[in-house]
């Protein structure tokens, strides 16, 4: 293993690395964490069995964990590939625009990002790469097309998707999608180092990123697709999820209407 720490670049958090292993494929899998315990020891178990670290580099960006669950010896029998720790401020936007500052550094050809808490079907990454390979810039996720699986999902959460945060994403995009909040997706090089992307801004502390890719890739012409995946919810208990109460939906809101006005764009 080897170790380093970023620090003091303009629109990056300052970070730690620690390369559990080297560079072995052209595509790597972000996965931002805090505190997932063993959802994410399951999340990725089951991304081992599906052999998905043998066609991508699994990176997890993590927000500053204290649950134990981000010890590098254990992650390297999962098949982590490197391990990014957040030092400097911001949160789950941070935490991406870490792991983005870092796979551009490294050479990807192409970047995915999938959330920690074991939703979803992390089995589907070789959709996401056999769509970058066809020369996609952004490949969206979706429960909610053909081949599609939304298992259990809050009807509140449901009907927010389909209402409105699906309907003004593709307002903004001018294009049609159907799973605008799903962080299931993937991203080619060439649409994150756009000269009118910029995704590396503090700008994006929160979940004003993912609205933004959402729809810039479209806006400047590059090509957008979906594919079919699976967001399962537990059946019973708490539902896993950082976006919760007034205040979270609230702020979801504000930041929807802003990347349909273009506050985001550079």
């Amino acid at each position: 293993m080897t170790t380093a720490t970023v620090k003091h670049i303009s629109g990056v958090p300052d970070y730690t690395i620690c390369e559990i292993a080297p560079r072995r494929a052209d595509y790597c899998l972000l996965i931002p964490v805090i505190n997932e315990g063993a959802r994410i020891l399951t999340e990725l178990g089951r991304a081992q069995r599906a052999g998905v670290d043998k066609v991508c580099d699994i990176i997890l960006c993590d927000g500053g964990s204290t649950d134990g669950s981000m010890n590098p010896d254990t992650l390297a029998l999962y098949g982590v590939n490197t391990l990014l720790t957040k030092t400097g401020p911001g949160k789950q936007g941070a935490q991406l625009r870490m792991g983005i500052h870092y796979a551009l550094k490294r050479g990807y050809e192409g970047v995915m990002t999938v959330d920690g808490n074991n939703k979803d079907s992390i089995e589907d990454v070789p959709k996401f790469i056999a769509k970058l390979k066809e020369g996609y810039d952004l490949v969206q996720g979706s429960r909610f097309v053909k081949g599609g699986h939304a298992v259990n999902t809050p009807k509140s959460r449901y009907l927010a998707v389909r209402l409105i945060h699906a309907p003004v994403i593709s307002l903004a995009a001018h294009q049609w999608f159907t799973d605008t909040t799903n962080a299931y997706r993937a991203y080619s090089r060439a649409y994150l180092t756009h000269p009118e992307v910029k995704p590396l801004r503090d700008v994006f502390a929160g979940y004003e990123l993912l609205a933004y890719l959402s729809v810039r890739a479209t806006q400047l012409g590059l090509k957008a697709c979906e594919v079919p995946v699976t967001r399962a919810y537990p059946a019973t208990g708490a539902t896993p999820t950082k976006i919760s109460g007034f205040k979270g939906n609230s702020d979801l809101l504000k930041i929807l209407f802003a990347t349909l006005a273009g506050k985001y764009n550079p």
